[in-house]
């Protein structure tokens, strides 16, 4: 299912970054930090399927690691805990 991703991807663009982590109340700060950062995202499958996703930057490294489909408790890259499903449907992952 999520085997096309499974890989080491390098962020080369972003846009309204800055803009999406002010609407959810991330630090002036951090935003800073984060408009800065070009992270590599690891993205790895085990045999019991479990997601792992690792991003790694010159300023922190993040991973989280999940089963599609199934809710689980998340601490974001800027310290707030979240409860996330991961969904892959007609090839797209979305996080809600």
């Amino acid at each position: 299912m999520v085997e096309q991703f499974v890989g080491t991807w390098t962020l080369s663009a972003s846009e309204n970054f800055d803009d999406y982590m002010k609407a959810i109340g991330v630090s002036f700060t951090t935003r800073q930090m984060g408009n800065m950062a070009k992270p590599n995202l690891v993205i790895s499958v085990d045999s019991a399927g479990v997601v792992s996703m690792k991003s790694e930057s010159t300023f922190k490294t993040t991973e989280i690691k999940f089963k599609i489909n199934e809710e689980f408790d998340e601490t974001t890259a800027d310290g707030r805990q979240t409860k996330t499903t991961i969904t892959f449907e007609n090839g797209k992952c979305q996080k809600n």
